[in-house]
């Protein structure tokens, strides 16, 4: 579909400022797409990157400062020209924030360490084509950014691992859904205190029975990955030994995610399941715990301190990450992680990582204040009946 028949279809009326700039480049090999279309566009190319592993740059030029000026309109026109003359007829260029931001999507870089030959060949080109076109205080105050999808989740990375410039939609998305999420918070903090004040003395028992059963600590303390990559202290009780290898579970996840379980740690069923059966490392006790999944009780101060949610897809460990396809990244960033979810009444640790994953995205996708009361109200059957709990 030719692109003035997106724009038509997409957005009828376009900025003024747009409008003009499109028709003084009517001889452009670039046309400059509205912000709504670009945007559609680059989600689309996200998710197909996602998908293919091949990696894309996203170039971000603020003009802001410059179309202050009254001579905005050729100013632009010469910023669009220069953007056009060091980019592909391939790449994508337009409104990444209408009237302030350029954005142009630098598709199939193929390998990731093509990405900074390019960036810095198409930031020179750009900036001599400026400089040649432009005042020496226009060309200051155009600022020119780079990000590369996707972005590289380091382990020892503290605070948001995702970029807010390669999820615009998503991080807007909280934005215009502030009611949403403030009902939502509002259920759990009401739904945590009254958890923690009626399982009270369940708590009290819980914790007199691991101290006198075996040495440690009650609680078992593990960092793990929220959304957008943030991490956190998750609470269980303990139901593991002190001394105990992890990379037990480490390799187990691995080929778990991977798709290729173990059967030998599946059981008499033969089915592959997100935690280890027969795990040497739980305690007598811990086993008990686990499958009736009292162990978990503690995150409910984990959903009072914003960490989590009632309901949500399941927080990760770290490791887990370096297994995780891109696409499997969506779970952690279209949704706060939670004690509950679809998954865990649909199957708990009997789906595939995949099936899992899918789950997570349907709940994040669908969302609903209903969605989440009508999962809180199975979960109980999925803890009594303890199917996929080890």
């Amino acid at each position: 579909m030719p692109t003035e028949m997106i724009e038509k279809s997409v957005s009828p009326r376009l900025p003024k400022i747009t409008l003009r700039l499109r028709r003084s480049l009517q001889g452009a090999r670039h046309e400059l797409l509205a912000e709504n279309v670009f945007r559609r566009i680059f989600c689309w190319e996200r998710k197909r990157a996602e998908r293919s592993s091949r990696c894309f740059l996203l170039m971000l030029v603020q003009v802001e400062t410059v179309l202050k000026t009254s001579e905005n309109e050729r100013a632009l026109s010469e910023i669009a020209s220069a953007l056009s003359g060091a980019t592909r007829e391939t790449d994508i260029a337009g409104w990444y924030r209408e009237d302030a931001i350029l954005g142009v999507i630098l598709t199939e870089l193929g390998s990731r360490g093509n990405w900074v030959s390019m960036q810095d060949s198409t930031r020179a080109k750009v900036i001599a084509s400026l400089r040649a076109k432009l005042s020496p205080e226009q060309v200051d105050g155009i600022y020119i950014s780079f990000y590369l999808f996707p972005e590289k989740w380091d382990k020892g990375t503290r605070g948001r691992l995702a970029n807010a410039k390669l999820y615009p939609d998503l991080f807007e998305q909280d934005e215009a859904g502030k009611v949403s999420r403030i009902v939502k918070r509002s259920m759990d903090i009401v739904g945590s205190i009254t958890a923690l004040i009626l399982c009270s003395p369940v708590l009290v028992v819980v914790a007199l029975a691991i101290k006198l059963t075996s040495k440690g600590p009650i609680l078992f303390k593990q960092e793990r990955v929220g959304r957008y990559g943030s991490r956190f202290t998750f609470l269980k009780f303990r139901s593991m030994k002190c001394e105990n290898d992890p990379k037990i579970h480490q390799e187990y996840v691995r080929r778990f995610i991977a798709g290729e379980a173990n059967p030998a740690g599946a059981g008499d069923n033969q089915n592959a399941v997100y935690k280890i059966q027969n795990d040497p490392r739980i305690t007598c006790l811990g086993k008990f715990l686990r499958k009736t999944s009292l162990d978990e009780l503690p995150q409910f101060i984990n959903v009072l301190k914003g960490e989590m949610s009632l309901v949500g897809p399941r927080p990760p460990i770290p490791y887990e990450l370096e297994t995780y396809q891109i696409w499997h990244r969506r779970r952690l960033l279209e949704a706060k992680p939670g004690i509950t979810g679809l998954w865990q009444v649909n199957g708990r640790s009997r789906l595939k990582f995949d099936d899992m994953v899918r789950l997570d995205l349907q709940y994040a996708k669908t969302w609903s204040l209903w969605l989440d009361i009508k999962i809180l109200l199975q979960t109980p059957r999925a803890v009594l009946f303890g199917a996929g709990a080890y």
